[in-house]
């Protein structure tokens, strides 16, 4: 119903980190966990702490994190640059080989020479807005989005990177807005996070889900 404010719920990490490791390896032997939503919403965030939790289980490793970010060719490959995610990094993996890939530098505007291994492990984290895009939905052991009010997020963003990249940003947004509408990603993933939760908890051990 309009108005009706969401139901919120604090949940632990380890729990999440738990249903994690007991789904099915769907991207060959690795269990993919693609961490989706708009910029400066706190995705980051969230998937450092999961990788947290993860490492903390018993006999576990802190599995890698791969941020969208730095495989994309400059702001203009917002959502063009999957091919080459999928070539080196999935690809490899759904075949039950380690992948590497080369981080682009924003400050040199070029993906440096040396290559960033990506070991086929029992977990691998996807950051990044489109990484729970409904082509790789069938490979995903879980999906989450997280969300944060679009005033924050911006707010978030010109504090980390500062307020000359505001026209980039803004058309930044434009494109996230509409890939959200027409991939229908918030109404796929396994579960919604409130990246800007107001309800009191350990922000290291637990997030606020949105229900």
């Amino acid at each position: 119903m309009d108005g009706v404010p969401p139901v919120v719920v604090v949940e632990a990490y380890a729990e999440l980190a738990r249903r994690v490791l007991a789904g099915p390896a769907r991207l060959g032997r690795t269990r993919l966990v693609a961490v989706d939503g708009p910029s400066g919403a706190g995705k980051s965030r969230f998937a450092a702490h999961l990788a947290d939790a993860l490492a903390a289980l018993p006999g576990a490793a802190r599995p890698p994190v791969v941020h969208t970010d730095d495989l994309l060719d400059g702001w203009d490959d917002q959502l063009t640059f999957w091919p080459r995610l999928d070539e080196w990094v999935l690809g490899p993996l759904r075949a039950g080989r380690d992948g590497s890939y080369r981080r682009y530098s924003w400050v040199r505007r070029c993906f440096l020479p040396r290559p960033v291994p990506v070991p086929a492990a029992p977990v691998l984290i996807l950051e990044g807005v489109s990484a729970a895009r409904a082509a790789v939905a069938p490979e995903v052991t879980l999906a989450a989005f997280v969300t944060a009010p679009a005033s924050l997020r911006l707010a978030r963003a010109v504090a980390r990177d500062g307020p000359e990249i505001v026209p980039e940003l803004r058309r930044w947004h434009a494109g996230e807005r509409a890939h959200f509408a027409a991939d229908d990603t918030a109404t796929r993933v396994d579960l919604v996070v409130d990246g800007a939760p107001t309800l009191p908890h350990d922000e290291d051990r637990y997030y606020v889900r949105i229900r």
